[in-house]
């Protein structure tokens, strides 16, 4: 049975009211005026200045000047609790900083919420040299990223046709695919070698190279993006990025995202020791995550 009370309906309204305020001013780095806030929410001055009181109250919005408003600090506190409490983040991050050791470049964890990425980790320095232009907790087109490629390399031709549809392929720079028959042999390239680029076509200046974590049943559901100045990203990255390492041995590590609620799996991890040209083995448990690894001293 439908929900006719009437204050019901007005919680709705208003809580939908709340979200264009706030999604008006993530889309600002300054301040905001009261005025441009009502008119690019489509909301009367006066219904726009008592919805953010009543936010500025709960430290969703901040009153930064009389008339201005900013995002607030309780969403930085709420934004960091639900970062904390995502499993895949927290398995990934020590491979993130080994990769991130390895290479001295930016490395990103993404995953895919409707027609985009959301970063939601990354392991950087000051000495990568490049600025992080998506923030954690930002988002990027699909068909622009090269992990944004994983996820749509894994989908049917018929949802990637309706993507095309529903996003018009919308470019960001000279070199982005916004044509169909393009982006349809990128995603075959993609499926063939288990990986994705993104050449300058986010952001100028900039090129990404992508690997995917899937789960206990082969399933994708999420990346691992290495981005560097795009003089400087290196194709030899690639198998670092699938944390594979060569040197006088090669380690191969697959790494897979179990969930939370599934039995205890096992990690496998290599011990730094060699018995007749292979590795030994260490295992440890580990509820959410395991690694396996594969090492042969004969293969250069």
């Amino acid at each position: 049975m439908s929900d006719t009370n009437p204050e019901s309906k007005t919680s709705i309204q208003v809580i939908e009211r709340m979200m264009r305020l706030l999604d008006a001013l993530a889309d600002h780095t300054d301040p905001v005026s009261l005025k441009e806030l009502a008119q690019r929410t489509d909301l009367h001055s006066s219904t726009a200045h008592r919805i953010l009181n009543d936010m500025v109250m709960c430290r969703l919005v901040d009153r930064s000047d009389p008339g201005t408003y900013r995002l607030g600090m309780r969403l930085l506190e709420l934004g960091n609790l639900v970062k904390a409490r995502l499993p895949v983040r927290e398995a990934a991050m020590p491979p993130m900083r080994e990769l991130h050791r390895q290479t001295g470049q930016t490395v990103n964890l993404s995953v895919h919420q409707g027609d985009e990425i959301v970063y939601i980790e990354r392991a950087y320095s000051e000495r990568s040299g490049m600025q992080v232009v998506r923030a954690i907790g930002g988002r990027a087109p699909l068909h622009l990223t090269s992990v944004g490629k994983l996820f749509l390399a894994a989908e049917e031709a018929t949802r990637v046709r309706a993507y095309a549809t529903r996003t018009d392929l919308s470019g960001h720079t000279q070199n982005s695919i916004t044509d169909l028959a393009k982006l349809e042999r990128e995603l075959s390239f993609v499926r063939q070698q288990s990986c994705a680029r993104d050449n300058e076509e986010l952001e100028l200046g900039m090129r990404c190279i992508a690997a995917g974590i899937y789960d206990d049943t082969g399933r994708l559901i999420a990346g691992l993006s290495l981005s560097a100045p795009t003089d400087r990203l290196q194709d030899a990255w690639l198998k670092q990025l699938r944390v594979t390492r060569r040197s006088k041995s090669r380690v191969r590590l697959a790494i897979t995202w179990n969930s939370p609620t599934s039995p205890t799996v096992t990690r496998r991890r290599i011990a730094k020791t060699e018995r007749n040209g292979k590795s030994r083995i260490r295992r440890e448990t580990n509820p959410a995550f395991f690694l396996t690894a594969s090492l042969d001293a004969n293969d250069a």
